[in-house]
This record gives structure tokens, sequence and C-alpha cells, in this order.
């Protein structure tokens, strides 16, 4: 098996995302799409399975919060070329602090196509609060715990 050098691997993250956002436009996944996943599980050893389905590996970006980079809830960050491609309506994404979990961490995550899953962030967006906050962390605890995709 080959490496990838850098210049590779983003080229191919790219079209890989691309692919997912054309496949998924409009909203749900195609029938039967419901493992498709922008990460090439071919390259996720089996400790790196168990993190991810636990949500484990997020826990770095602890780091991003005590900063001030990022706020515990919100829209999650996004790789800076994965904006080209994101529509018109859904760039107000950017104008909050991205966050570790949000409305699509807890209802989306994993089940729905890129403009569901932009549409959950908007409606985070309109409707933020301490309130809502607080129940989005209550419920990404439940999704963690589970391990499952979503509630």
């Amino acid at each position: 098996m080959r490496l990838l050098n850098h210049d590779e691997d983003e080229t191919r993250r790219k079209a890989e995302i691309q692919h997912f956002i054309e496949r998924t436009h409009g909203g749900a996944r195609p029938s039967g799409d419901t493992d498709f996943k922008v990460v090439d599980a071919t390259r996720v050893t089996p400790v790196g399975r168990v993190l991810r389905r636990y949500s484990l590996d997020e826990l770095p970006q602890l780091l991003n919060v005590l900063r001030g980079q990022m706020t515990l809830v919100g829209p999650r960050p996004c790789l800076a070329y994965e904006v080209e491609f994101y529509p018109p309506w859904a760039q107000r994404r950017f104008d909050v602090t991205p966050g570790l979990t949000g409305v699509w961490q807890v209802y989306g995550r994993g089940r729905v196509g890129f403009d569901e899953a932009a549409a959950m962030d908007m409606y985070y967006i309109h409707r933020r609060s301490f309130a809502f906050d607080l129940y989005l962390m209550l419920k990404t605890v439940a999704v963690v715990f589970t391990g499952k995709g979503a509630l």
C-alpha cells in the first residue's frame, strides 16, 4: 500500500467531500446509503473505530474551547476547502464561533445529507440561547454514551 503525500491526501479528501455534498444535495441521503462516510473506513484502526464511535477523538478540541477558539455548542468547524461548497444560504454558519456539538451532532450525526446538516446549523444559529445550549449538551452526553449515530 502506497502512502499519500499531503497534497494527494488533501485532493482526495476534497473530492470526497464534494462527492458527499453532490450526492446528498437536497437533504436526505439516497435510499440504502445509510453508511456513507466522508472518512475512508479502510484507514481507521480498531482503536480508532472505538474512539470515533464514542466521540473520544473530539476530546483534544476541548483545548480549543479553553483557548477561546471554539465554544461547547455551535456549528462544527469545517476545513478551509469545504467552505467553497457551502451554498450562499448556509454561509451564515461562519458568522458564529464553531463548537464541539450542536443540533447536527445530536439529531443528524451520520444520517443526514449536506443540505439538512447545514439547515440544522442555521436552526441552531436562529435559536441559540443558554437554555438551548444546555439542552444540546445534555443530549450530546446521551449520544456519546450510547455510541449511536443519532437520537
